[in-house]
């Protein structure tokens, strides 16, 4: 998932003719494509995880919840580095933060450890944290400011790009590799076994580590275009004068957000242990992998042809119609076996698509001199996604497929925002750009 855009609507770069951020560009996008990437290896990872340990599915979605909590409490302190050592020190940082996470799960694979794998995660979700707050503004300002939008869309793919490939990834060389992944669901691991397995974390993430420390070099010795004045705050006695709580569509749309965070991330994440059961695909926890790349492709494909439609069509209107088919194929899922809930499910991954970025848009749309502080509210609620752990123990207490009926009421949450809680109240003129 790409992070949303966090610098002052409409703030653009000084754009200095002859430049060539294309260079540059490339190398940005493939910090959305290695966030986008290392996020997704969890889907596999946890699985093995919970076999590894032993774990109930409570403890197994707490694991995700660590990661979403970094979101909350890094995203301030990230933004206050940013301010003393700069944007392209802060991207660097946030790759060697991520590089130490990466070894750190090799050294909580040696032990192994269920509390270290936690510290680590939260780590490696602290620097993604950083890189997203510090990314985010760059790639909207390095260029020529009227293709700002060109620029956003396709990290934004690339982004995807490594959603869509992580799942083959952590199949091949974490469930592929261990005992517990190609197993048939329900078999019982002997404590050699589990030890055995717990290795197999190793090789991928020393791998990860490897690349992210190349990219933090990379990055440190390349001449990245300077940003001039484009992500300075606007003068705060103006904002002053107005109030975030009187625009309805930000009001509802921070706890959309936050609400459809549980929703996609809940979905991803219990995804394999969902489609290998007996009743549903009966499938090892290597080939259920293999079929979590059709649920990121459906996002990604849904993106693409998202943005085409909404070209057309209302956002709110578009949206409305996504939701409700999220939460059709949601109850598909809870009310039938075999391939037809595996289907299913995997198609909700095309009805979210659109979820995040039509959401976040809405929710700044008439914001005007609020825009940023708005948009840094939006940020905040991506710490939904850790209580993906109330999927978890609804698993635990009542059933895992039963557990998906809180996906459907997360669909018809952002159903109600589509038709009403977005509605623009109090708009204020757009912040006129930076000369």
């Amino acid at each position: 998932m790409a992070g949303p855009i966090s610098s002052g609507a409409g703030a653009t770069a000084t754009h200095t003719p002859g430049t060539r951020y294309g260079p540059a560009l490339a190398l940005l996008a493939s910090l959305f494509f290695m966030w986008g990437f290392i996020t997704v290896i969890n889907n596999t990872l946890l699985p093995h995880l919970r076999s590894v340990f032993d774990l109930s599915y409570t403890q197994t979605t707490l694991i995700e919840s660590v990661w979403f909590i970094a979101y909350f409490f890094a995203s301030i302190p990230s933004a206050k580095l940013i301010e003393r050592v700069g944007y392209q020190k802060s991207m660097v940082i946030g790759l060697l933060v991520m590089a130490a996470g990466a070894l750190g799960m090799t050294l909580a694979a040696s032990i192994p450890s269920y509390g270290v794998t936690l510290v680590m995660l939260f780590v490696i979700a602290s620097g993604i944290t950083l890189l997203q707050v510090a990314a985010n503004p760059y790639v909207a300002v390095v260029g020529k400011p009227e293709t700002a939008s060109s620029r956003l869309n396709l990290v934004q793919a690339m982004n995807s790009m490594g959603t869509w490939l992580a799942p083959s990834f952590g199949a091949y060389l974490i469930l592929g590799r261990s005992k517990s992944g190609t197993a048939q669901a329900g078999t019982v691991l002997t404590q050699a076994e589990r030890l055995a397995d717990a290795q197999s974390v190793v090789l991928p993430y020393a791998l990860v580590a490897g690349v992210l420390i190349v990219l933090a070099i990379v990055i440190a010795r390349f001449p990245l275009p300077a940003m001039g004045t484009a992500t300075q705050r606007h003068d705060r006695e103006e904002r002053k004068k107005y109030s975030l709580w009187n625009h309805r569509n930000l009001v509802f749309g921070i706890p959309a957000i936050f609400i459809y965070l549980i929703a996609e991330i809940g979905v991803a994440n219990l995804f394999i242990n969902f489609v290998s059961q007996p009743q549903i695909a009966n499938l090892t926890h290597e080939q259920a992998g293999n079929y979590l790349t059709f649920l990121w492709g459906g996002m990604m494909v849904g993106r693409f042809a998202g943005s085409a439609i909404m070209q057309k069509f209302d956002a709110g209107h578009v949206l409305a119609v996504f939701s409700v088919g999220a939460f059709l194929v949601m109850l598909v899922t809870v009310f039938t076996t075999g391939p037809a809930a595996m289907w299913s499910l995997i198609l909700v991954g095309l009805f979210h698509s659109i979820m995040f970025p039509t959401i976040f848009t809405l929710g700044i749309k008439g914001l005007g001199p609020l825009t940023e502080e708005g948009s840094g509210l939006l940020i905040m609620a991506i710490a939904g996604g850790a209580l993906v752990v109330v999927q978890g123990w609804l698993a635990d207490r009542y059933g895992l497929q039963t557990s998906f009926l809180l996906t459907a009421a997360c669909e018809l949450y952002v159903l109600f925002y589509a038709l009403w809680g977005s509605k623009v109240t109090n708009a204020l003129p757009d912040q006129q750009a930076e000369e």
